[in-house]
């Protein structure tokens, strides 16, 4: 069974959010990074990576990207900032 991951990236503190799962984090944050893929954190430039949980298998990770889609901005704020208050980039804490 491999690990995948949900994430949260963010343009800036507050601003516009992006929820996807992987299950290769490191890879995919990278790629969103340094603009190697087109679409939609590209193009509001959502580099920051706020928020991430690491899940067991695919099936059940997908769920829960999916329910935090279906969230209010509001919760998926609060979330960010319960386990990091100030939006730090938490790619180098999984690099």
């Amino acid at each position: 069974m491999s690990n995948h991951y949900v994430y949260i990236l963010a343009s800036r503190r507050n601003g516009t959010l992006y929820v996807v799962a992987t299950s290769d984090i490191l890879r995919r944050v990278y790629e969103h990074k340094n603009d190697l893929v087109d679409g939609f954190t590209k193009k509001y430039s959502v580099h920051t990576l706020v928020y991430y949980e690491q899940g067991g298998d695919r099936e059940g990770t997908i769920l829960r990207e999916k329910q935090i889609k279906e969230w209010k901005r509001r919760w998926k704020l609060e979330l960010i900032e319960k386990t990091n208050p100030e939006w730090k980039d938490l790619y180098e804490q999984i690099s």
